[in-house]
Formats: structure tokens, C-alpha cells, sequence
């Protein structure tokens, strides 16, 4: 499939988010495994049992409680591929000009904006008490829509960013992250296949990775990633050009050169965690948290329980990971 017509299947997608974010935030809390009207598939290796996918991998439901930005994170604008682009920058108090910080680049969801990002994933907060900068980047379109497919003139976007605020602060190079929610989530993935030169490490949450298999990092890139196994905006199953999501993760363990299956690493309520840590290549593990019964969100944060599990925090997990995945020198 040429690159055109990739992004003219995203923006295909993106035509299907007719519902309102209110409908759409209503059906995942009330969405539970037991309401599907087929059977469940066969459960996945952990044994948990995996729901059936009942709509289209595309919406992301905001939440209702989303407010606007804190005071200390300011707008920000560049030019970027002829056009003009966005994102919404936050500074930690603690940063110093004669200290290297740590970037964290935060992508929101399909229809979402970088506000709602920002309240969402918490990681203003953590970042002022961890002294790194994050950036939340705008997508283009109506609705709002990262393309994910390779050689996306959205990935020259973040180079261009990232290019700008190292111009304005200073940026340790070593230490640039992504991560992002559902359309977020798969440009982070993106962004790993195709910018492992510049980042890090990835963690995508509820992340819909179109294109996934069309991925050739220049490195083992270290992965973290959560998803809910009752998530029927971006099914756990996959279908629609979506793969089911521990066949991802085993993927990105396989281009790291890790040798063995994974280990149960955490068990904690409706959460497991398994990490493939064995003969990685530079250390690169890739690590997937599986949410029993809960749907499309961001865990930890204050979108409804019905889909969200506190039984992890996302955004304090993935940034210890990141904190341990430097990119190699």
C-alpha cells in the first residue's frame, strides 16, 4: 500500500467518529466482557480472558472532567512541514540551564488536543516533582488525527519539534521519550520504528498501532505498554488493521532480540504484567501491562472506574521505565 493511501485509510477511520465524546465515554464505562453478545475468543497466555471486539479502533473518549491547563504550561507554535504547528510545553520549576533535562513527548488521542492530554495522563504533575519537560504535541485534521503509517510527515513534525525546544532549553539527547493514548499510542509506536535515533524508549497506552508490522527501527527500542482487555474502541483482539496486542508486544520483543518467553513480573488485582527481559539486544525489554475487565483509558488517571483500573498509574510507572532506558551511547 503506498504511503498516500495509508493516510487516506487513517483519515477513512477518523470519518467514523460521528458520535459524541459523552455517547462514546458512556459506552466504554458500561461496556463490561459479560455484555458481549458472542462468545469470548480463547484467553491469551496470561489466562485471562479476552472479550470480543464490538466497535470500530478509532474514538477516544475524553472524559468529562477535563480542564484546562495548568498556569505553568504555556502554547507554543512552529512551522513545520509548510504548515503551522502546535503543542502545549510544561517546565518544571526545578529546571536548570546548566542541567540536562529529560523530554517526555506526550501524544493525545484521535479528536483529543493537547489540554485534555495533559489532564488526562497527570504528567505535568509528575514532572514537576521529577524535573523533566513534557510536550504535548497537536495532530492536524477534523478530528484531530496523528498519522501513524511510515515516512508520516507527522514524524518529521516531532524531529522539528524537538530540533525547536532543544533551541530554547536544554535538552539532555539521551533521554527523549514517547508515549500517548489510542491514535497517540500508535504514533508513539511510529515514532519508535522509525525515530529510534532520537528516542529512547516508548510506552503507548490503549495504543492503536495501524501499520504495526511496517516497522524497522535502527536499534532495539525498549517498549512499555498498557491496554485493557474490555476495550472496545481498540480491541485487545485487534481486528481492522489492528493486531491483537500481545502478538504486538511479542513483536517488539523479537526485533529486540529477546530469547525467551515472557515472565510474570506483576500480579496485582485486574493487573498483570509481563516483561521480555531475556538476551535483549542493549538491554531493550519490552514490557505489557494486560487490564482484566477495563476499557479504553488511561490507568490511574479520572476517567470513569468502570474502564480504569488504580491499581497502576501509568504515567509513574512508565516514567521509572523510561528513567532506566537512556538511549545507548
Amino acid at each position: 500500500m503506498t504511503i498516500p493511501a495509508r493516510f487516506a485509510l487513517v483519515a477513512a477511520l477518523g470519518g467514523l467518529l460521528i458520535g459524541s465524546v459523552m455517547g462514546l465515554t458512556a459506552c466504554e464505562a458500561g461496556a463490561r466482557p459479560s455484555d458481549a453478545t458472542v462468545p469470548a475468543p480463547s484467553p491469551a497466555a496470561t489466562g485471562v480472558a479476552l472479550p470480543t471486539p464490538t466497535t470500530r479502533p478509532i474514538a477516544y473518549p475524553v472524559p468529562l472532567t477535563a480542564q484546562a491547563s495548568p498556569v505553568s504550561s504555556q502554547p507554543g507554535e512552529l512551522e513545520s512541514g509548510g504548515q503551522r504547528r502546535h503543542y502545549l510545553l510544561h517546565v518544571p520549576p526545578g529546571y536548570a540551564a546548566d542541567q540536562p533535562a529529560p523530554l517526555a513527548i506526550n501524544l493525545h488521542g484521535l479528536g483529543s488536543n493537547a489540554a485534555q492530554q495533559e489532564q488526562i495522563s497527570g504528567m505535568s504533575r509528575l514532572a514537576d516533582a521529577k524535573t523533566f519537560i513534557v510536550v504535548y504535541p497537536e495532530a492536524l485534521g477534523d478530528p484531530a488525527t496523528w498519522r501513524v503509517g511510515a515516512g508520516s510527515p507527522d514524524v518529521a513534525f516531532i524531529r522539528d519539534l524537538i530540533q525547536h525546544l532543544a533551541g530554547q532549553y536544554r535538552i539532555d539527547p539521551a533521554r527523549i521519550y514517547a508515549t500517548g493514548i489510542s491514535n497517540g499510542g500508535g504514533m508513539a509506536n511510529r515514532l519508535g520504528c522509525d525515530m529510534a535515533d532520537v528516542i529512547a524508549a516508548i510506552a503507548p497506552v490503549s495504543g492503536a498501532y495501524l501499520f504495526w508490522q511496517d516497522c524497522q527501527p535502527g536499534r532495539p527500542v525498549p517498549v512499555l505498554a498498557f491496554h485493557g482487555t474490555a476495550d472496545r474502541i481498540v480491541p485487545y483482539e485487534g481486528g481492522q488493521g489492528l493486531p491483537f496486542v500481545r502478538e504486538w508486544a511479542e513483536t517488539w520483543a523479537a526485533r529486540n532480540g529477546c530469547t525467551s518467553p515472557p515472565a510474570v513480573t506483576l500480579q496485582r488485582g485486574e493487573v498483570i504484567g509481563e516483561t521480555w527481559d531475556h538476551d535483549c539486544q542493549a538491554g531493550a525489554e519490552v514490557v505489557l501491562y494486560t487490564i482484566a475487565e477495563r476499557g479504553h483509558s488511561w490507568p490511574g488517571s479520572n476517567m470513569p472506574a468502570a474502564i480504569t483500573t488504580q491499581n497502576i498509574d501509568a504515567t509513574i510507572v512508565m516514567w521509572d521505565f523510561f528513567s532506566a532506558h537512556p538511549l545507548p551511547q
